[in-house]
Parts: C-alpha cells; structure tokens; sequence
C-alpha cells in the first residue's frame, strides 16, 4: 500500500526508497527551504535535517540538493501538484463533450497606410 505525503504545491510517494521523514525534508527542499528553516519549522536541530537529506542523497545517489530534487522526480518519487492539476483537466475534457479551451479569434490584421512623396513631387515642391 503506497501513501502520499502533500507539503505545500508539492506531492511525495512513500515507498519508493526513502524513509518518511527524508521524503518530508526533501518536500520542503523542493519548497525551496534550507535546513534552518526546516529545522525551525519541526522544531529539531539543523544538524539532523543535514543529516536527512544527507541520507536521502546518498540513497539517490547524488551529491547536491538541486540534484537531490531532480533525481526524485526523475524517479517518481516526488512531483509538482501542478501535474496533478493538468491530468484532472485533461481527464475532465476526455469526459466532457465540450472541450474546456475556448480558442481566440485572429486578430485583424491591420495594415499601416504611409504616404510617400516621390521624389519628382518633392522636387517641384522646392522649385
């Protein structure tokens, strides 16, 4: 049985690797929180959230954090809710005869009408 964990506009999927609480620090990672931050908002120390996501980079296999979110949306294992949100529509609109989208008219093509003075005109003009 997998679970979902949701932390903000994002969605991680326990059972794919990581232990609930490296998938929870990695949610506000990709939130784009540091450690301190993290760690103010458990009410733990900066040093076992370091310690977290170290884990969780070792078990991904990489070395940075900006890493460390792209290789667990590569794998699945986190993903935008803006996905989430873009699947319903699309489902939605496969449902529903009409389609959802309402496309807009082609503008008019306006064309700019410059005069020109030729050069023969401009002369006797001067003369």
């Amino acid at each position: 049985m997998e679970t979902e964990i949701v932390n903000g506009t994002w969605k991680g999927h326990l059972g794919r690797g990581l232990a609930p609480r490296e998938l929870q620090f990695l949610l506000w990672v990709a939130l784009g929180l540091t450690a301190k931050e993290i760690a103010r908002e458990v009410g733990i120390s900066p040093a076992t959230v370091a310690k977290r996501l170290t884990n969780a980079m070792f078990k991904l296999g990489v070395t940075r954090r900006a890493a460390l979110v792209a290789e667990a949306m590569r794998r699945q294992i986190i993903s935008p809710m803006c996905f989430v949100l873009a699947a319903l529509i699309a489902m939605h609109a496969m449902l529903d005869g009409d389609s959802m989208r309402r496309d807009r008219r082609v503008p008019e093509r306006r064309i700019a009408q410059v005069r020109t003075a030729k050069r023969a005109e401009a002369y006797d003009l001067h003369a």
